[in-house]
């Protein structure tokens, strides 16, 4: 089916820790050292909050169970200092979460693997959150890394959709996988999907390689690659399954035609953290790239999900104030 219009949101990008248990042979954001390892202070992410511009969404990213990590006494030293009285990455997230609603910004949290009693007590202050899948097959890329196991992220996804909270996840492609690995995650998504309906977007994200990383020699995939995942996943996913294509990670018009139908988020005032050698391009290049689609901003809770009310009364009036009767962005209204 034609796309009706091509959707993107406007976030600011937090991320709140660099800790991270898992050693992903792809990783540049994992920190390796107490010089490069930091949790982001209250200070510093107010002024980002108070500088949010025209974005509705605050981007919580982490490195996965910190408290678990070998830089842990780092990570716990660190979250004294804030002053909070939190004892966990998840308590402190939670924090700021509260404050991001406070300052106009509507929360979606990617922390890693969850328990179901965590993911409860972030679900009030997420407009939505998420967690990639990457893949069901077991890699050699990440044979340090427990938190990449298939199993506990399948599992996560569907806690996910028993407690009702609209979700993202994604695969990554040229990590490793075979192309019969990237069909088997596709259908693992859709058979969780089709359980609870709570996945809002799937991303296709190439792998690109990092510096001093242990995959630093090993190619990206062809483009060629990325439209055969793109025409894949539009052909088992379910149409209200939006399929997400990072606009700094690819071209987007070519997948676009292919059935992409969103851009993600992108930041004015924040980088991506996780691939920092490739700065978003701006609201009116989005605008260039993917015309003649209509490019329409949306929140980080798409509008299906607005639409059945699953969310909570924390986060009701930011909604209110920035859906529009479509659910997507309301113009005009900060």
């Amino acid at each position: 089916m034609k796309n009706k219009y091509i959707t993107f949101s406007k976030n600011i990008f937090i991320p709140v820790t660099n800790v991270c248990r898992n050693a992903c042979d792809y990783c540049g954001f994992r920190a390796r050292s107490h010089e490069d390892a930091y949790v982001v202070g209250v200070k510093e992410f107010l002024n980002l909050v108070n500088n949010k511009g025209t974005a509705t969404e605050a981007l919580f990213t982490t490195g996965e169970k910190p408290e678990l990590a070998n830089l842990s006494p780092f990570f716990k030293n660190r979250l004294i200092e804030t002053g909070l009285g939190c004892s966990s990455l998840v308590e402190y997230t939670k924090e700021l979460c509260k404050m991001a609603i406070k300052h106009g910004l509507l929360p979606h949290c990617n922390l890693g693997v969850l328990s179901k009693e965590e993911l409860k007590e972030l679900r009030d202050v997420n407009a939505s959150m998420g967690l990639m899948l990457e893949t069901t097959a077991e890699l050699e890329a990440h044979k340090k890394s427990p938190g990449k196991d298939p199993k506990e992220r399948l599992e996560l996804i569907e806690e996910a959709g028993k407690l009702k909270i609209p979700f993202t996840t994604g695969i990554l492609v040229g990590i490793g996988e075979e192309k019969e690995d990237r069909i088997r995650s596709l259908a693992a998504i859709k058979s969780l999907h089709e359980k609870y309906r709570h996945i809002q977007e799937i991303i296709i994200q190439p792998f690109f390689p990092k510096p001093l990383t242990p995959m630093w020699n090993k190619k990206p995939p062809v483009f060629e690659e990325m439209k055969e995942v793109v025409l894949a996943a539009r052909e088992i996913l379910p149409e209200e399954i939006a399929i997400q294509v990072p606009p700094n990670l690819t071209s987007p018009k070519a997948l676009i035609e292919l059935g992409a139908s969103d851009l993600g988020g992108i930041s004015k005032k924040t980088q991506d953290y996780i691939n920092p050698e490739s700065p978003w391009p701006g609201e009116e290049e989005l605008r260039r790239i993917v015309a003649p689609f209509e490019l329409r901003e949306r929140l980080p809770i798409y509008p299906e999900f607005i639409k059945k009310g699953w969310y909570s009364e924390e986060i009701r009036p930011l909604i209110e104030r920035y859906a529009d009767d479509e659910g997507l962005r309301r113009v005009n209204v900060l």
